[in-house]
């Protein structure tokens, strides 16, 4: 008889999932439009079709009503995929629901309760910010471990989600993959591909790498791209990323405890 005959035909299965949050600080399109072409430099794949959750926390009393599907539309066209829509107020549900949108409660992400409420200082006055948030449930109450340990490569389409721990990579990770922790991730081998560390708001969390080749680093939301590739004075060397301010900094593993 086949194999096939007793596969089920769907199973459900609790799956790590990671998306961006975008910040609102005005609901009028032609502004965030220009925030937007600013962020991403005109990369058009700066972001990868990344699932996206709408934050209106910090829209202003008396500010211009939303236009849910100008707002989509002006998302996706920067590969952006709205999935959600957080802090908004009951009178909005039916609309939000409308427009094929999920609502996010505060009681539905209580890891993220650790993270500033507000958006950073430096990010306060932009139309939007774009910031790395968990989208899913809370982990399972911990069993000692701090460390999520990967021994083999990671490779192109792979996303590694060290949810609530510091990620540890012994092998290669290639263009294309995306390693993510809630912690400091720890590369001893080639990092290429997308590195982001404290992706539930941990602004302490820092990336390391024996050899740094990255396409995207984020530390707590905060991005920087290198589309004309990794500065050559670090790369091909121990090197560390973390945030300093509302800026990555760089600077090799040697020399970052000199005055």
């Amino acid at each position: 008889m086949s194999k096939s005959l007793f596969q089920k035909p769907i199973e459900i299965k609790i799956s790590t999932v990671v998306a961006v949050s975008a910040i609102l600080a005005t609901a009028d399109r032609i502004a965030l439009d220009a925030a937007l072409a600013e962020m991403t430099g005109g990369t058009a794949d700066f972001f990868e079709d990344d699932l996206t959750v709408i934050d209106i926390a910090a829209l202003p009393a008396g500010c211009e009503p939303i236009d849910w599907a100008g707002l989509i539309t002006l998302l996706k066209k920067y590969r952006l995929n709205p999935v959600a829509v957080r802090n908004a107020p009951p009178e909005m549900a039916a609309e939000i629901a409308a427009h094929g949108l999920s609502l996010e409660t505060a009681g539905a992400k209580p890891r993220e309760e650790a993270a500033p409420a507000e958006p950073a200082p430096a990010q306060a006055s932009a139309p939007v910010a774009v910031a790395a948030a968990q989208a899913q449930p809370p982990a399972p109450a911990s069993n000692g471990t701090d460390v999520m340990i990967i021994d083999t490569p990671v490779r192109a389409g792979q996303r590694i989600y060290a949810r609530g721990c510091d990620l540890v990579v012994t092998a290669v990770v290639n263009n294309g993959a995306e390693i993510i922790a809630d912690g400091s991730i720890h590369v001893y081998n080639t990092l290429n591909g997308r590195a982001l560390a404290g992706a539930s708001g941990n602004a302490q969390a820092r990336i390391f790498a024996l050899n740094m080749s990255p396409e995207l680093v984020s530390i707590a939301g905060v991005y920087s791209t290198f589309e004309d590739g990794f500065p050559q004075e670090y790369a091909r060397s121990p090197t560390q990323i973390r945030l300093v301010g509302d800026r990555i900094d760089i600077s090799s593993v040697n020399t970052a405890n000199r005055a």
